[in-house]
């Protein structure tokens, strides 16, 4: 029996492998094959499970399941397991278009280059018969370009490239050597591997862990699952691939209960947003508890809603994260100013840096006793013009409950300083707590990270909510407003270190010391050039 390996070797020979076979192919694109293919394969495997379970069909002894799945639908036809299995799971695979299927047709060397573009197109027929899924499940698999001509020349070489993907996600050990299911691990590890390889690129679709982490552990504080049917909700305005969404799920004490978490996400880019619904499925979030758009957040306000009496009205949650992308520009019209997530702060953001749009739009979905955290670049801190109103608002609504300053050169695609900036309605004072980390980092290759130590630290300040020497300052709104609402952090927490007193005295001591050796030495050079003859004596 094969050895079991550790979720770390298993993570380094599937990245190293999979870096090999993208050959030309550029990280950001090639992750769309590799990701896309271990989400088939999860749902195929996913599907035999439940019918298992449900015993659907019969598996007489020394038959494979596939084969006994397949006798089971030419007996009893395909319509009935179609119609359960869309009404259950959201889409169904039949029997030849399963992943054993296809690593079958691939061992006898009897795949045609069709084959794959059938089994894509036959899956989002099945989610069409459930209109519920049809919205998760639509396109998931849009961005699986089968004809580029960098998988081969001809057909048939795209093909023979898309075997060895499948090959290669068919070697992949879905549990480690402690007998975990490892699968939604392998498959954020892969996600952040492809965010570091891609560059300025990666930036668009992930937020680093370490980071995540944080801001997950603030919007969660105080909040426990384990002892209720209720759901807790989370929204990011901005989801990129969905993980700092599951962060939170990960941070949540009992968030790991299915249907514990609603979750809920917007993301413009498209493949994005499809990384985004494979991501939350491959950790085991149900359809019916993921609610995502792909839409531009800046653009019509989402999510909205009708209440039993078929009235529109805005949907607020427990938490709201985002990593936005830093001092964008946006489109705001004549009459954006009248929108309800802006009116209220008496300007909107400028055209050039749409920062504080994205800020006050998560805030509005923000119900009484959430919290909300959101990474934004240093700046929004003391800009005036429109800014500086917003911020002042902000303030005056006594909204700001803490400003946490990050070291710099932590994220992919840009190396500047950023803060998180947490939010809430119902602060118990009117105090801001400032807390500068930005030198708490350890420097990993040309990346800076967060250690669980520096994590620690932060938290415990966060929740501590009191001044700490060097790296912390509760600050009242009166000292606030006498800085003109700027929350510049230097101007609250000094972690300047005071210059060494000089003793004058010793310093004029030394000097006298070092007089008295060049004389010295001046003598003795001068005796020596003597005894050579270059002076007279």
């Amino acid at each position: 029996m094969e050895e079991k390996k550790s979720i770390s070797e298993i993570q380094s020979t599937l990245w190293a492998m999979a870096n090999k076979l993208r050959g030309t192919m550029d990280a950001s694109e090639y992750k769309n094959y590799i990701l896309s293919f271990m989400f088939y394969r999860y749902l195929s495997e996913k599907q035999m499970t439940y019918m298992k379970e449900q015993e659907l069909f019969e598996i007489p002894a020394g038959v494979g399941e596939n084969e006994a799945f397949a006798t089971a639908v030419k007996e009893d036809g395909w319509e009935d397991y179609l119609e359960e299995l869309a009404s259950s799971l959201g889409y169904a695979i039949k029997p030849e278009n399963t992943w054993q299927s296809l690593e079958d047709k691939i061992e006898n060397s009897s795949v045609k280059p069709s084959d794959y573009q059938d089994i894509f197109d036959a899956f989002n027929d099945s989610t069409k018969r459930n209109k519920e899924a049809e919205v998760d499940f639509k396109g998931i698999f849009s961005d699986v370009n089968l004809g580029d001509s960098r998988l081969g020349t001809t057909t048939v070489d795209r093909a023979k490239t898309l075997n060895k993907i499948v090959e290669l996600v068919s070697g992949i050990d879905y549990i480690d050597d402690e007998g975990r299911d490892i699968l939604g691990a392998i498959y954020e590890y892969l996600i952040g591997q492809f965010a570091a390889s891609a560059g300025k690129k990666g930036g668009e679709f992930y937020t680093p862990h370490e980071v995540s982490v944080i801001m997950a552990k603030i919007v969660t504080t105080g909040k426990d699952m384990t002892a209720t049917h209720d759901a807790f909700s989370v929204y990011d305005p901005t989801c990129g691939s969905g993980s700092l969404l599951l962060t939170v799920g990960s941070e949540l004490k009992g968030g790991d209960r299915q249907g514990a978490i609603n979750y809920y996400g917007q993301e413009m880019n498209t493949t994005t947003y499809n990384l985004a619904r494979m991501n939350l499925m491959m950790h085991g979030v149900d359809y019916q508890n993921m609610h995502l758009s792909n839409a531009n957040t800046l653009g019509r306000d989402w999510p909205d809603g009708q209440d039993a009496m078929g009235i529109d009205h805005m949907r607020a949650f427990e938490a709201v994260v985002a990593n936005p992308p830093y001092s964008a520009k946006w489109e705001p019209e004549e009459g954006t100013i009248k929108d309800p997530r802006y009116k209220e702060y008496g300007r909107v953001a400028p055209k050039s840096k749409a920062d504080y749009a994205f800020l006050l739009h998560g805030l509005y979905h923000l119900n009484n006793e959430g919290t909300m955290a959101i990474v934004l670049p240093h700046g929004v801190l003391f800009r005036g013009a429109a800014e500086g109103v917003i911020r002042e608002a902000l303030i005056k609504k006594n909204l700001i409950d803490t400003i946490i300053g990050l070291p710099a050169n932590l994220f992919f695609g840009t190396s500047i300083p950023t803060i998180i900036m947490v939010l809430k309605r119902n602060k118990k004072d009117r105090n801001i707590l400032f807390i500068d980390a930005s030198n708490e980092y350890k420097k990993d290759k040309n990346k800076n990270v967060l250690t669980e130590d520096n994590i620690n630290k932060i938290y415990s300040t966060f929740l501590d909510r009191k001044s700490v020497d060097k790296y912390a300052a509760l600050v009242s709104r009166e000292e606030i407003e006498k800085n003109d609402f700027n929350l510049n952090i230097p101007r609250y927490v000094d972690t300047s270190e005071p210059e060494e007193e000089i003793d004058l005295q010793e310093v004029l001591k030394q000097i006298q010391q070092d007089d008295m050796e060049i004389q010295e030495l001046e003598k003795k050079i001068e005796e020596q050039l003597k005894l050579l003859g270059v002076i007279q004596k």
